[in-house]
């Protein structure tokens, strides 16, 4: 089901508009927030001076420091009474990243929702239950009026209890799940042990998934555990940009939608800044041109994808941004190698003997890099047979080597010994700046 009309426009017609809420959004900036008038003049560029959409380029890029340096609203282009609601990062980095909506973005960010939520085979008749934390995470609530304002059924049940969670899922008859992809996962794992067939037993035949990666490998574990029925859809967004409904995947899982209406996409060599053309590989760069508490210009995500703008099966015309392949400040430089853990995690899924969980750990030894990765079998490989094992071992190191062209010391682990996580999933621990 395809939502909006805006999601069908020509390239014409859609370019008309992101060229004219860019113009205002520039011109509201630069006469309302002091920052970004310091930075355009900096840069030698004036509302004036955007006349066509490659003018965006001339603009200056905006970070999540530039957020932080101006803590909690010096971003802000209204005054804070006109505020309804204002959500945080965490912060476990320094100052959070502040972030806030008015009554009309509310609006808008629910039926950015509802839009991404159609695409992944939602309809008015869902049980949807909702598993992401509630909180200053934007995640849950984002979902949450975007489902209810389809028509859906909300369970707001939140992470953990896991035990509850399925109770709920087959008391109420879920037929949707929103959770990240780890999660997903560790509640079909609960409900095995507790003799649940999620395929059988369970009602749920929709996933929406985000706020990690979800990869080829990753989707295929899922219908392993939920069943091939499953319509396992992965959407994007970020609190800076609006919160989920950025992008999402339709049914034809061949890229996510950007909501080009209200978001116009870039995408950077994360080195130099230069723009590269339609279907190059680098740094996603978003810019809001219809919000009005805290519209960003030219943010820099860090995420790293491609952009697509052939118009797809589905109807719709907007263009996609591909399956992200990993965050720049993600990436793991290990000996000289480029390594993202989206690669690993796409190794490690398609070997028949271990389960979906793993940990990496990056050391230093002397001046040498040292990766380790824990993997955990499965109980039908359990076995006391030395060779075996080591035969597993040997699969997993030879098929990394081909990926990453480096070796890994493996470490196979017993079931339900890696850490499982409810929330976004912490898989990488990289130990060499404590020496």
């Amino acid at each position: 089901m395809i939502w909006a009309k805006e999601e069908t426009l020509s390239r014409k017609e859609i370019e008309e508009i992101q060229l004219f809420r860019l113009q205002e959004t520039v011109n509201r900036v630069y006469e309302k927030v002091p920052y970004y008038r310091r930075k355009m003049e900096e840069s030698g560029v004036k509302p004036e001076d955007i006349r066509q959409l490659e003018d965006l380029q001339r603009l200056p890029f905006v970070t999540k420091q530039d957020m932080r340096d101006t803590y909690p609203f010096g971003l802000f282009a209204v005054p804070k009474e006109k505020l309804v609601r204002i959500h945080a990062s965490s912060g476990t980095t320094g100052k959070p990243t502040v972030v806030g909506y008015t009554k009309k973005d509310l609006e808008v960010w629910t039926e950015c929702v509802s839009r991404i939520a159609a695409m992944g085979g939602a309809t008015s008749k869902e049980v949807a239950q909702i598993c992401f934390g509630y909180g200053m995470f934007t995640g849950a609530l984002g979902l949450h009026y975007g489902l209810e304002n389809m028509g859906a059924a909300i369970v707001p049940s939140s992470t953990g209890n896991t035990e509850k969670q399925l109770m709920f899922m087959k008391d109420f008859g879920t037929t949707l799940l929103v959770a990240t992809p780890s999660y997903a996962l560790r509640i079909a794992e609960v409900a095995q042990q507790l003799g649940i067939d999620p395929k059988t037993d369970l009602q749920v035949k929709i996933a929406l998934v985000g706020s990690e990666l979800l990869t080829d490998a990753m989707r295929k574990e899922m219908h392993k555990m939920w069943g091939n029925d499953m319509l396992v859809t992965s959407n994007y967004g970020m609190s800076e940009l609006m919160g989920p409904g950025v992008s999402g995947e339709c049914l034809e899982l061949n890229g996510m939608h950007i909501n080009e209406d209200y978001f116009i996409p870039e995408i950077i060599d994360p080195k130099t800044g230069e723009v590269l053309p339609p279907g190059e590989k680098g740094e996603l760069v978003i810019t809001c041109i219809y919000k009005e508490a805290l519209p960003l210009i030219r943010y820099r995500t860090k995420d790293v994808t491609r952009l697509m703008y052939e118009p797809c099966k589905c109807g719709r015309t907007t263009c996609r941004m591909e399956n992200l392949d990993g965050r720049t400040d993600d990436m793991l430089k290990i000996r000289g190698v480029n390594v993202f853990p989206s690669q690993i995690e796409e190794v490690l899924l398609g070997i028949e003997e271990i389960g979906p969980h793993y940990e990496i750990i990056v050391t230093r030894e002397g001046h040498t890099d040292k990766l380790e990765i824990r993997v955990e079998l499965l109980t039908e490989s359990m076995t006391d047979s030395y060779q075996a094992l080591e035969a597993i071992e040997k699969k997993i190191k030879a098929r990394l080597r081909v990926v990453l062209g480096l070796d890994a010391k493996i470490k196979l682990e017993s079931p339900n010994t890696i850490q499982r996580f409810e929330g976004k999933a912490k898989r990488v621990k990289d130990l060499r700046k404590e020496g």
